[in-house]
């Protein structure tokens, strides 16, 4: 009777370990290259045919359009502003000196998908050199991908087979589920980044006046804090390889714990 409660148990625990091990593998397999993509924004996050259904191919057919309706309509208001400054004697803002703000902010509304677009491959320039020179440092591409290759060879080589309830699977399936949580964290940040992409005319259209120039300085401050997490990340996985991580031992699979709730607090 004993030993086929033994039996039962170790049946129970190796079914455990046989699911959260192909679990574990399934996310190690699938999600870690979609990870690299959306840390890593290239200006190909333009590419996007429902994007450039948004963004219109000409200003005729766009949301560039509305931005320069919105435009028109800041001309109207200043124009009836400047007429009732007559009648009650408030001071306004020259018409020569408003005429030409309106002029170089409507040609950088018109304009403002390809600026954006030069900043976006710009930061992926910064990112991609210091990926580039990990590799070239260290003989190995430095990416999310290569980094739990790297943690799974140490923890097999300690032990061949997955046990969830030792010290080193609590740690494998830690990093795994955190992983799994900064892949939500950073497709926020993707779907966040687009979004700025996509108002950037109207962010530009509130420097005309002063009393709306606030959104333009919240926006920009924003989209640059994130487009500029990707060289952060980078630097972090540029150092997480510097560190040699050969020898299979509890420090190597904490240190790899740390680094990971380094990417997190991002």
């Amino acid at each position: 009777m004993e030993q086929e409660q033994i039996n039962i148990v170790e049946l129970i625990t190796q079914t455990i370990n046989t699911i959260f091990s192909e679990f574990l593998s399934s996310i190690d397999n699938s999600l870690y290259s979609i990870l690299d993509e959306l840390t890593f924004i290239s200006e190909n996050i333009l590419d996007n045919s429902y994007l450039e259904k948004i963004l219109g191919s000409s200003a005729s057919n766009s949301i560039i359009l509305i931005a320069n309706a919105l435009l028109i309509g800041f001309l109207l208001y200043y124009g009836i502003s400047l007429l009732l400054s007559h009648l009650t004697f408030s001071r306004n803002e020259h018409p020569i000196q408003f005429i030409f703000k309106i002029i170089i902010f409507g040609i950088l509304i018109n304009s403002s998908y390809f600026f954006i677009k030069q900043i976006i491959f710009f930061n992926s320039t910064i990112s991609l050199a210091i990926l580039d020179i990990g590799e070239n440092l260290f003989d190995e591409e430095i990416s999310f991908s290569s980094l739990i290759e790297n943690l799974n060879s140490i923890i097999y080589e300690e032990d061949q087979n997955f046990n969830i309830f030792s010290i080193y699977g609590i740690i494998r399936s830690f990093i795994s589920f955190g992983m799994l949580n900064l892949l939500f964290s950073y497709s926020l940040r993707y779907i966040m980044i687009k979004v700025f992409i996509v108002i950037t005319p109207f962010a530009i259209l509130t420097l005309i006046s002063e009393k709306t120039s606030w959104f333009f300085k919240s926006w920009f401050r924003t989209f640059l804090s994130l487009l500029f997490l990707q060289d952060l990340v980078a630097i972090i996985l540029l150092i997480t390889f510097s560190i040699d991580f050969s020898e299979s031992d509890l420090f190597s699979n904490l240190m790899y714990v740390r680094f990971y709730l380094c990417f997190n607090t991002f």
